[in-house]
């Protein structure tokens, strides 16, 4: 069972069992505003607590929400996590804690907290502001001890029973089958033999799924008799192996029960070939869902040959010490406890850590080289949900190899950036850029990256600041890239501070300065700017109109030979043309904007490129809009929308959907305006800047607001705005795309 944070898990194997424990939670969730599920490792409380949100979630309205907290090794990053899990994503300089208590101040939603136990302490402070905060928050924890919050509800979860009822032997029965849908309890003595498994296991579910894994290299049979064998040996209380298994113990719970399950696991890892031991360890650096590829990066070494690795990965999974999905794999966190005690038995933890950094350092290589390219969709993605491995990787790299970290951190800034992980982004740029002196392209594009995050989160002082550092070093080291970085940097600063023709001067003589390529078709030899777009013809409107097969599309024109076969442009060189285009239109120089958005929409799409082509598209759906061609704006964000929407990018969503509701507007269709602007008014929430926008949209949606509201009079108006606004930001943005959009 695969666990993704923001969502509830799906169930991927049967669930047996459990009815009383059930009816006692949905009254717990009905009439408690905190309860908490408590056990020993391996008893059920995941899988019980995915059951009951399940049932229970059609009663709050904002839905529930699921958080593993399983992978988090330190607790600042608790509240990331908890933000990603209810969909806020905060571009502000606000406290997080803050940020996430006005988030959830007016929801009604359920969230889970799995796996709490290693950050009781800031758990319990944690909720204990946010059910202050948030009155209609109920909250469902799973903890091998009370968190000891006010006002908690500790629900005490107990094994399976294994007398009298055949909850424990349908267990047993279910992953043997699942394992191999040939197997089964039908020949003679099978069903008792199981029988007395289950009873000797006590009924613990992972003990008892982890039993029926070995059947492949054993009879029920003979499982039994080798699980009777083991439990009844003394224990040596001086054995070096048994006392290291108490580390998973906790006195204060079922101490036997612990040992019962530590058995078990024990009895399961030497069941495992060495190699696979072996792999079972070094996997523990892994915080998160992985793939093959990722296994063999971390974990190959000495005896590990990379097809070694693939082969103990497969060994793993049949023993149930590994969870496959698809081509993602998992360990859980009881069985992570124990490759991490033999990983440090085997004194392999540094040079596992070290493995484990420069893998996700390679990862954000990749991922840097291919932001402009078919996959950045993918790459965008990869690296948000690598994020707590990013993270380890980063905490490690600074304390071991500052220019690695220097190099890392700037990597993954502008992603973490577009993301909504703002806070991380400028808080790991700064942390690299104090660890050492370390010079060179790394470290300036750490700077880049934090004035960037600054400036996203409105602190256009140190935006500014970190654009004029970056475009000194760039033309002090002649360095082409870095002046595009720069000049995107400062001109957007220039843009949010009402500076458009500063903003356009500089990028358009940047762009003139860094010209290396062969012509894209001007006459002179020069590579196209924004200003030579001029001539180019699109339309009679001097704007990009969208082609039939692709709304929002651009169709190359005539008189532009250059365009479509140029080399593809590199992200800085993009993003710098992007400036030339905001400006333009601040400057109100519409026809020659268009063009230019026309243009640089071509480029991009040319080469895959998403994030920049999405604001392409918002700049083409406002200059339709400024042009009086409503129906050709709202084409072009609707295309906006899908891309962001791909990119999961909050802050885009939230300016494309107020760009369509000004657009529908326009069209005289004010509910539907209305329904849109209400959506997006919980995007802008979501990013922490309500009703945001950009300087040049204030005043367009203010009259298309007036417009709406002339159209359909102020109580339909409020009604459809309420609506956009009380949907599940998925389904608000999903009607929002459709073009027959329904009330």
């Amino acid at each position: 069972m695969m666990t993704k944070v923001g969502f509830l898990p799906e169930e991927t194997s049967s669930f047996v069992g459990r009815r009383a424990e059930l009816a006692r939670l949905e009254t717990a969730l009905a009439t408690r505003r905190m309860t908490t599920l408590i056990g020993p490792g391996g008893v059920g409380k995941t899988r019980l607590a995915v059951r009951a949100a399940r049932a229970a979630a059609d009663r709050y309205p904002d839905g529930a929400w699921w958080a593993d907290l399983s992978p988090l090794y330190d607790d600042a990053l608790l509240l990331p996590t908890v933000s990603d899990a209810v969909g806020l994503a905060d571009h502000t300089l606000r406290m997080p804690v803050e940020a996430l208590c006005e988030w959830l101040s007016d929801k009604r939603l359920l969230l889970v907290l799995d796996s709490a136990e290693h950050l009781r302490a800031p758990c319990s402070h944690l909720l204990a502001e946010l059910l202050t905060t948030s009155p209609g928050l109920t909250v469902l924890v799973t903890s091998r001890q009370p968190l000891g919050t006010r006002g908690e509800h500790a629900v005490r979860i107990q094994p399976l029973p294994v007398d009298g009822a055949p909850d424990a032997l349908q267990l047993f029965e279910d992953r043997l089958r699942a394992g191999d849908p040939r197997a089964g309890l039908d020949a003679p003595g099978d069903r008792a033999a199981a029988a007395d498994i289950c009873r000797r296991l006590e009924g613990i579910p992972l003990a008892i799924e982890l039993a029926a894994a070995g059947i492949g290299r054993h009879t029920v049979a003979q499982l039994a008799t080798r699980i009777g064998t083991r439990f009844d040996a003394p224990v040596d209380a001086e054995d070096l192996t048994a006392s290291r298994l108490d580390l998973l113990a906790d006195d204060s719970l079922w101490p036997r029960r612990h040992r019962t399950l530590r058995t078990t696991i024990g009895w399961s890892h030497e069941l495992c070939t060495p190699l696979e031991r072996l792999l079972w360890a070094r996997l523990t650096l892994l915080r998160t869902d992985f793939d093959e590829e990722t296994a063999r990066e971390v974990c190959t070494g000495g005896p590990l040959t990379p097809q070694e690795v693939d082969r103990a990965l497969q060994g793993l999974v049949a023993q149930s010490v590994v969870q496959r999905d698809g081509t993602r794999y998992r360990m859980l966190d009881t069985l992570r406890e124990y490759g991490r005690m033999w990983l440090a038995e085997l004194g392999e933890e540094g040079a596992a850590a070290d493995r484990h950094a420069r893998s996700f350092l390679g990862l954000s290589r990749r991922a840097h080289e291919g932001w402009t390219g078919p996959d950045q969709i993918t790459w965008y993605h990869t690296i948000a949900d690598a994020h707590l491995d990013l993270c380890a990787a980063l905490d490690h790299l600074l304390a071991h190899d500052v220019a690695g970290a220097q190099e890392m951190a700037g990597r993954v800034g502008f992603f973490w950036a577009c993301c909504g992980h703002l806070s991380e982004a400028r808080g790991y740029a700064q942390r690299a850029l104090e660890a050492g002196p370390v010079e060179g392209p790394h470290r300036t594009r750490l700077q880049w990256v934090l004035g960037v995050a600054a400036l996203l989160q409105g602190d256009f002082a140190t935006a500014e600041k970190y654009g004029a550092l970056c475009t000194a070093i760039a033309l002090y080291d002649h360095d082409d890239e870095g002046m595009l970085g720069a000049t995107y940097l400062s001109g957007l600063t220039q843009l949010m501070n009402g500076e458009p023709a500063a903003a356009l001067e500089a990028a358009e003589r940047v762009l003139r300065m860094t010209e290396t390529a062969p012509p894209d078709g001007g006459p002179d030899g020069r590579r196209a700017t924004a200003t030579d777009c001029a001539t180019d013809t699109t339309s009679e409107s001097g704007a990009c109109e969208p082609t039939a097969s692709e709304p929002g599309a651009c169709e190359p024109g005539a008189s532009e030979p250059g365009w479509d076969s140029a080399p593809l442009e590199s992200a800085h060189r993009l993003r710098c043309r992007l400036i030339t285009v905001f400006a333009l239109t601040a400057l109100g120089r519409l026809t020659e904007s268009g063009r230019a958005a026309a243009a640089l929409r071509r480029s991009c799409e040319r080469g895959g490129e998403y994030w920049t082509r999405s604001y392409a598209d918002y700049q083409l759906a406002l200059i339709a809009l400024l042009q009086d061609r409503p129906e050709a704006s709202a084409a072009h964000a609707r295309a906006m929308l899908a891309g962001k929407h791909r990119l999961r990018d909050s802050f885009g969503i939230a300016l494309g959907l107020d760009i369509l509701a000004a657009a529908l507007a326009a069209q005289g269709a004010g509910a539907q305006a209305a329904r849109v602007y209400g959506t997006g008014h919980a995007y802008w929430r979501m990013v922490g800047h309500p009703q945001r926008g950009t300087p040049e949209l204030g005043p367009v949606r203010e009259t298309c607001e007036l417009q709406a509201r002339a159209a359909v009079g102020d109580e339909a108006y409020q009604r459809a705005f309420e609506r956009g606004q009380a949907d599940n930001a998925e389904v608000g943005l999903a009607a929002a795309l459709h073009s027959d959009l329904q009330l």
